[in-house]
């Protein structure tokens, strides 16, 4: 894989530090003067300027980057227009919540890694660092039953399929898509406007004649994303402006984007066919799932469908106009049972504002494991997973983190900079994945957790996330054989301590604080 490859997804992080700061900056200046409009204004205003940038692809093949720019300034300005004078009236509940769980967390991390780092690391660091143990792995059954109260989600039944890198997952994906007979829901952080994006599009609006077709993105995610190309995009490529017109024109296709009020958006992932089967995990629609990026998927059937086209449901009656209204009844609405009752034990871990489950799970799951830890993702900024997994190797556990070599730029990788010195000096193992891994996966002790959330505070403790766990061994052998042991065959392992600059440090700081 070539490096450069990953830019694209760190710049995304970079801008998303940017954004938020001159958010805020206008918050400021608008609360001092009068911004002060009716809902319907707003509504009409958006409406508005969506007719109005929105064009074809072709329809630019000259001066694009500029027009790009140019619209991206607009559907920013609709975009802080929605997050902080719409989402406050027709989501009241969820902005609130999302505002207060936001503040406490940040606070609350802020001491906690202020801790960290001058007593907790210092004291652990000051002792040597022991054998492994190779220690008998923790009781499962027992730990199965804990989580129930630690994590608060209950199990269901299922079946998950591992569909590794975009080779696997997308061929998977439009096969589905073709035999689709009644419905499919996407809900997805970004649905890119490039080459593929745009013809996985073509294909959606096609069967939308016979099949009812719901898409859902977040609109922070999506118009960062829509900023920049893959590298391989053809050069002849003229991205549409708004892929949520684009979706919806000559089709039958119905489009929410979600805003992001405090800048918590929906990383979440998941597709849903006929009710009866799930696609979950870290991919979104675009090129560089497609073709560049090494990422994990799972196909998933049975029960637990039931559940996540429930939680799917609800996403799309918050993000439309009756907001929080709608998301209450489509709530006491319940779930149907539509995907059959065969599978083994599979539990749904979220992240939501009050309710960090993902989050908690994994940091129970490496204080308990007394065998083995395995950890691949992309952003590990969190002090507190560091501290606990730093705790597990001094106690004789095998810990081993798999991170991405691309990018080398963004505060997200000089947090990973700073992080892996940590780990070494701690005797964890590092291993640097040739390109980008956007692989969200880990295992602890034969604890397996997948899905959208990566290692930072955004996933662990603000956006809305969903992973999946179990304890199936036939699952977590399959996981272990096809992404773990591959790619570490694959890695160069890293022994020796990177020199970090200030600028390393100090954007280690950044994404502590913002992401």
């Amino acid at each position: 894989m070539n490096n450069s490859t990953n830019h694209k997804s760190e710049h995304e992080y970079s801008r998303l530090v940017l954004v938020g700061v001159l958010i805020m900056v206008v918050i400021i200046s608008g609360c001092a003067g009068n911004n002060s409009r009716t809902l319907s204004a707003v509504l009409d205003e958006e409406a508005l300027a969506e007719e109005i940038v929105v064009t074809e692809p072709g329809d630019i093949r000259s001066g694009g980057n500029l027009a790009r720019r140019t619209v991206g300034i607009a559907q920013a300005g609709i975009l802080y227009t929605r997050s902080f004078h719409v989402d406050p009236i027709i989501r009241p509940v969820s902005n609130l919540l999302s505002l207060s769980s936001f503040a406490l967390k940040s606070a609350g991390g802020l001491v906690r890694r202020v801790g960290l780092g001058a007593v907790a690391f210092p004291s652990l660091e000051s002792q040597p660092i022991p054998e492994l143990s190779y220690a008998q792995s923790m009781d499962l059954d027992k730990w199965e039953q804990d989580l129930d109260n630690i994590s608060g989600q209950k199990r269901e039944k299922g079946a998950i399929e591992f569909l590794v890198d975009g080779e696997e997952y997308f061929p998977r994906l439009i096969t589905s898509f073709e035999n689709a007979r009644e419905s499919i829901d996407i809900r997805t952080y970004i649905f890119d406007n490039d080459d593929y994006a745009v013809e996985v599009a073509d294909f959606l609006k096609r069967r939308s004649t016979d099949v009812k077709i719901r898409v859902m993105f977040d609109a922070l995610g999506n118009l960062l994303a829509m900023q920049a190309d893959a590298e391989s995009m053809p050069q002849d490529h003229a991205p549409p402006k708004s892929m949520e017109l684009y979706l919806e024109q000559g089709s039958e296709i119905a489009v929410r984007s979600r805003a992001n009020p405090w800048l918590t958006g929906d990383h979440t992932k998941t597709t849903i066919i006929d009710r009866k089967i799930a696609f979950v995990g870290g991919m979104n629609i675009g090129r560089e799932y497609r073709y560049e990026w090494h990422d994990l998927m799972m196909q998933v059937t049975g029960p637990i469908v039931d559940r996540l086209q429930h939680d799917s449901d609800k996403a799309w009656a918050r993000a439309g106009i009756l907001g929080d209204v709608a998301n209450f009844f489509r709530f006491l609405a319940g779930k149907k049972q539509s995907a059959g009752d065969a599978g083994y034990a599979i539990r749904p871990l979220y992240t939501r504002s009050f309710d960090s489950q993902i989050y908690r799970a994994q940091i129970e799951a490496i204080r308990r494991s007394s065998n083995y830890i395995l950890i691949e993702n992309a952003y590990f900024s969190d002090d507190a997973i560091l501290y606990e997994l730093s705790r597990a190797r001094r106690r004789g556990v095998d810990v081993r983190v798999i991170l991405p070599t691309a990018g080398n730029h963004g505060p997200l990788n000089s947090s990973n900079q700073v992080a892996i010195n940590k780990m070494l000096a701690n005797g964890i193992r590092v291993y640097m994945y040739p390109g980008m891994s956007h692989v969200k996966a880990a295992i602890f002790d034969g604890w397996a957790c997948v899905g959208s959330a990566n290692f930072d505070k955004l996933s662990l403790e603000i956006n809305k996330e969903l992973n999946l766990a179990t304890s199936e061994p036939a699952v977590v052998n399959d996981l272990l054989e096809r992404v773990f042991l591959p790619d570490m065959d694959a890695s160069t392992e890293i022994n020796e301590p990177l020199e970090l600059t200030l600028q390393a440090h100090l954007f280690e700081i950044a994404a502590d604080e913002l992401l």
